[in-house]
């Protein structure tokens, strides 16, 4: 009985099977954390959000933010963007249904003194705040209003917390730091430019990763696939996933035991699948 944390899948479906079948994953018995981005830049971003649908409760998938940009093109109102490989699920027979799927997950996981979130936690945000803001996205969601809330989601402001944030600045700034942070200040603020390795911080800006907390939570993480799944100088216990596997690396499983990491290749283009 094992689990396993693995990083953005972004449409990779031949490599997420050839990884289940290296680790031996056997769904009733083991548990898979998926850190987000499951669909888009890959070529199979349906065959994707199918598989971990289908897996049931052996899986628990956090949303990121090309996961958001799938349902605002769907239900908020949003356009394709020139390089997404949305299309598939957009004309499915099931498209419904994997959107509702899709729409019900939530942006963070804690469990065991880990939690997993798309792209960190700041070192201002508790692990209870987390969640709490999280269930009030969650809650948007699910709402009669959901289609609204996906139309006036995406923008870069407010981008900071402030404790007496509300409505949708409130919402929009839990989804941006939970799906889009790579770099903040000491205070918090986020920057949205940088967007490769460490030498690419604006000044006066770091990794989140490099500030203290004040506790000792495992943090796991996708979404910054130049990092190659590593965190230097980091100052939190943090397990960094996203191994670039749609730009030509590889997808990574840890397994939140023995913290054995487990990857594969990812596959030429003509033989992916």
């Amino acid at each position: 009985m094992s689990t396993y944390a693995i990083g953005d899948l972004h449409g990779c479906h031949a490599e997420f099977v050839a990884l289940l079948e290296k680790l031996s994953f056997n769904p009733a018995r083991d548990t898979l954390w998926l850190v987000g981005d499951l669909i888009n830049r890959g070529p199979s971003s349906l065959e994707c959000l199918r598989e971990v649908r289908t897996l049931g409760s052996s899986a628990r998938s956090v949303l990121g933010n090309h996961d958001f940009h799938l349902l605002v093109v769907a239900r908020g109102g949003g356009k394709l963007k020139k390089n997404d490989t949305l299309s598939d699920i957009l004309g499915a027979p099931d498209r419904e249904v994997l959107l509702d799927w899709l729409q019900s997950q939530p942006l963070s996981v804690f469990e065991n003194s880990t939690l997993m979130t798309h792209a960190g936690l700041p070192p201002q945000w508790s692990v209870a705040q987390t969640e709490s803001l999280g269930r009030e996205v969650q809650a948007a969601l699910s709402s009669e209003a959901s289609g609204e809330f996906l139309t006036q989601l995406f923008g870069n402001q407010p981008d900071s917390w402030h404790d007496d944030l509300d409505g949708m600045d409130r919402l929009r700034l839990t989804v941006n730091v939970l799906t889009r942070m790579r770099f903040i200040d000491a205070q918090g603020r986020l920057d949205f430019a940088a967007k490769e390795g460490l030498d690419s911080a604006p000044e006066g800006f770091l990794p989140w990763f490099q500030y203290p907390r004040d506790d000792d939570t495992r943090l796991l993480f996708g979404h910054w696939a130049a990092l190659k799944g590593s965190t230097p100088q980091a100052r939190v216990p943090v397990e960094a996933l996203d191994t670039g596997c749609v730009w030509g690396g590889r997808l990574t499983a840890l397994n939140l035991d023995s913290g054995e990491r487990t990857s594969v290749a990812s596959l030429p283009r003509g033989k992916r699948q």
